[in-house]
């Protein structure tokens, strides 16, 4: 998703909003119980690229990626509660009218709990649709108008 990659000229930011070095997520962290299960679902529903990571995987988004603890997996350092299967809540940009999202998710197989509804995320006011993965944790799709 080109949204999601890292952009080579700085975007026009409003001085009191400037950060100097400029920040921008990098990677976060989620727990799955399941790798086949987990790699499928990120790889076919919400499009990561699936990468190995010794005895785990990663799914990158373009420039962002969400690193995995499972099966297998002993990861240092930890957070002092560490995220466990089932309990994180992700938001994904999806390009395109909302619509297709759910027709998207209809094809996979995969319910949308919530949605569509109005929500504000990174690029503001938006439409998202809600759903979950195969452990449970929370996702969404958010489109943004455009023009």
């Amino acid at each position: 998703m080109p949204e999601t990659e890292t952009i080579p000229e700085p975007a026009e930011v409003p001085p009191a909003l400037a950060l100097s070095p400029a920040i921008h997520l990098d990677h976060c962290v989620i727990h799955v119980s399941d790798w086949a299960r987990s790699n499928a679902f990120y790889r076919d529903v919400v499009g990561a690229e699936v990468i190995e990571r010794g005895n785990g995987y990663a799914y990158r988004f373009g420039g962002v990626q969400l690193n995995c603890h499972g099966p297998g997996v002993k990861a240092d350092p930890l957070a002092l509660r560490p995220v466990e299967p089932g309990n994180s809540d992700l938001c994904f940009r999806w390009s395109g009218p909302i619509a297709d999202a759910i027709a998207h998710l209809e094809a996979a197989g995969v319910p949308v709990e919530l949605g569509p509804v109005e929500r504000h995320g990174a690029a503001g006011a938006g439409l998202s649709v809600y759903f979950r993965d195969p452990d449970g944790s929370l996702l969404e799709f958010i489109t943004y108008p455009t023009g």
